[in-house]
């Protein structure tokens, strides 16, 4: 298979595209793993990840990192990053916004692994963190700690 195959398809790659309004109506791209033979991790981090409360219509921050174990195919980034966009005028409750993510994200790939964390920074005093993964981490599989220190407030 050369490069040229792997990118067959995508729709937003190279091309001007805005965010979609909603998550539901982001379009999220994947493309060919080169390496369906090897495992390995693939990471995403967004630390700048944003919806909006549904009760107030306040912004609510988190900090997500996404692991998966490709097996067929990878996620095409920018399509990714699109997708995650799409969360800015979204009204969900914080375990909604990352459990949608998991979901678009393994039926999207159908990866050997998955996992999701999502640090969400506090409003009226708690910080809410939510975390999935598809199942035991494949024997032989490294996977990082997120890097994400748990909230301990000011002091």
């Amino acid at each position: 298979m050369s490069q040229n195959d792997i990118y067959t398809g995508l729709d937003q790659l190279g091309e001007k595209v805005d965010a979609a309004a909603t998550p539901e109506q982001a379009e999220l791209e994947r493309v060919q793993n080169p390496h369906p033979d090897m495992l390995y991790c693939a990471r995403f981090v967004a630390p700048e990840f944003t919806s909006l409360c549904p009760v107030t219509g306040q912004p609510d921050f988190a900090h997500i990192v996404i692991d998966y174990a490709p097996g067929e195919f990878l996620v095409e980034s920018k399509s990714l990053k699109l997708f995650l966009q799409s969360f800015r005028n979204h009204g969900a409750f914080h375990e909604d916004c990352t459990l949608y993510i998991a979901k678009r994200l393994t039926e999207l790939l159908a990866p050997k692994w998955f996992r999701i964390a999502g640090y969400w920074y506090p409003r009226g005093g708690i910080p809410i963190d939510v975390f999935w993964q598809s199942g035991e981490i494949p024997s032989g599989l490294w996977v990082p700690e997120t890097g994400v220190a748990p909230y301990r407030g000011r002091g």
